[in-house]
């Protein structure tokens, strides 16, 4: 059986935060999501579970981050092409995101990102595997 990872990330307004993710293509595993909690599907092993702020702080003792303030993880997803970074850029920016950093053309890497409604910054890469350079 495949590992798969749960990032759980805490959000303010949690139906805002459903539709900008659904505005960037990703679906929602209706099993898993509640007025508290939503559980968007971002591939086969990786799930983003965006739990309301009250919610969230039920499973820690330490105080919640603001991500708009702080930065605690950045989260990086590999996208298929150049295209596809700078696709889900675009639409993160038409759903209210932001663009905290500028993109990156390292030949064989491309990436870019986006800060969603709560400030969590999504990094975005495309490596190209044949043209990566050799390793002396």
């Amino acid at each position: 059986m495949a590992q798969q990872i749960f990032v759980n990330l805490p959000v303010k307004d949690l139906e805002r935060s459903k539709a900008f993710f659904a505005h960037l293509g990703y679906s929602f595993n209706p099993q898993f999501t509640s007025e508290q909690a939503a559980c968007m599907v971002i591939s086969d092993t990786i799930y983003a579970m965006l739990l309301v702020e009250p919610y969230f702080q039920t499973f820690t003792k330490k105080p919640v981050s603001d991500a708009k303030k702080a930065t605690e993880v950045l989260l990086c997803l590999s996208c298929e092409s150049r295209e596809h970074v700078d696709t889900l850029v675009a639409k993160a920016l038409e759903a209210g995101g932001a663009a905290p950093v500028d993109k990156q053309d390292h030949g064989f890497m491309y990436g870019h990102g986006f800060e969603d409604l709560d400030g969590h910054q999504w990094e975005l890469m495309y490596m190209d595997m044949s043209a990566m350079p050799a390793q002396p």
